[in-house]
């Protein structure tokens, strides 16, 4: 494709997007396709010319239902996921000055188990063991949530006989059931609102409840209140450590109520898995740098008296339960050869400590 001339369908797209291994694909108005490969983004050609309005409205038009159009003309932007023969996709449409700018999340469609992702599973499993609770996974935006919550669910699907339901925005993976009964609901499909979902859930009996996205103050309480009456929540937040969670999830409360909150949370929290990934130094693609927190009676004091400062020193001590910081992850994977020391600094929490690590 020497003259590069602009694809009939976005199917083309994503399919050199998969045959790449990439984790994102962009058609911008003003800019030429792009794609993000381990981390990194870049157009797909160098010689493509910049795509038109009309280039993108076509490509829109491609692969958008009548239905979506109109969502698309009457709010702006529309986000859903798009399933095609090469698999599934979350999908981002959006109107902006120039023209419309498209983004799809490839998903990888096989879900990958506790063990492959490089999750310590003999810290990990105890955590999807328990009748009620909340399990937090956190990390920026691309760090691998969605993926983490999928091997925990696939996980409890086979080690449990109990009813999950899924609430998200949209629907990723696609569970089929194993031990337990799975239900999938995609907010803005079939429900309003991760809280409204959530609140209709409670009537639904389920043994876990796994939340896409905890984002505002009615989520967040209605994950809570289900965690303390007897169900085990997994939720996510666009959080970078353990520390800065909890400060998410209390600062979202007005004040008065904060006091209560922190009792609750100390109760009800089982524990928080912190994610990053980083690209190999074999440039094979990236692999997961991990934190985790384990509530003990230590952590919930903390919790309860509002002293979330004081987790990583408890963490540093909680290595029989598991509990390990980013910033020791990050040093293991230095130490194994796995990342470059300039990543781990780059990642860290504390730069001068690392820093003076290597120094040593």
């Amino acid at each position: 494709m020497s003259d590069h001339q602009v694809l009939d369908h976005v199917d083309q797209y994503l399919q050199l997007g998969r045959e790449y291994q990439c984790s994102d694909l962009h058609l911008p108005t003003a800019y030429p396709p792009a794609w993000r490969r381990f981390g990194h983004l870049s157009p797909i050609w160098s010689d493509h010319p910049p795509l038109s309005a009309t280039d993108t409205e076509r490509l829109a038009r491609s692969f958008l239902t009548d239905d979506k159009w109109d969502r698309l003309q009457s709010h702006g932007d529309i986000d859903f996921a798009y399933q095609n023969a090469q698999g599934r996709f979350r999908a981002s449409v959006v109107k902006q000055r120039l023209g419309y700018d498209m983004t799809f999340r490839i998903i990888d469609t096989n879900i990958r188990s506790i063990e492959e992702i490089g999750l310590p599973l003999e810290s990990v499993v105890p955590l999807t063991r328990y009748q009620n609770g909340i399990v937090l996974v956190t990390g920026a935006v691309g760090s691998g949530k969605s993926t983490t919550l999928a091997a925990l669910v696939d996980f409890i699907n086979r080690d449990r006989e109990d009813h999950i339901l899924t609430l998200e925005d949209p629907i990723e993976y696609v569970f089929e059931s194993k031990g337990c009964q799975v239900n999938q609901r995609e907010v803005h499909t079939h429900t309003d609102s991760f809280a409204k979902a959530l609140r209709g859930a409670l009537r639904e009996d389920p043994d876990v409840i796994m939340v896409g996205e905890m984002r505002d103050l009615e989520t967040i309480q209605l994950a809570l209140t289900a965690a303390e009456t007897g169900h085990l929540v997994l939720g996510t937040l666009h959080t970078g450590n353990a520390p800065r969670t909890l400060d998410r999830v209390l600062d979202v409360f007005p004040t008065d109520q904060r006091d209560q909150i922190r009792i609750m949370v100390s109760e009800s929290l089982r524990g928080i898995l912190s994610q990053q990934l980083v690209p190999r130094v074999d440039g094979n693609g990236r692999t997961l740098a991990v934190e985790l927190l384990v509530n003990t009676p230590a952590v919930a004091n903390c919790i309860r008296e509002g002293k979330t400062f004081m987790l990583p020193g408890i963490m540093q001590t909680g290595k029989h339960v598991g509990m390990v910081t980013m910033d020791e992850s990050l040093r293991r994977l230095v130490t194994a050869g796995v990342i470059s020391r300039e990543e781990a600094i780059f990642r860290s929490e504390d730069k001068a400590q690392m820093h003076s690590f290597f120094k040593s």
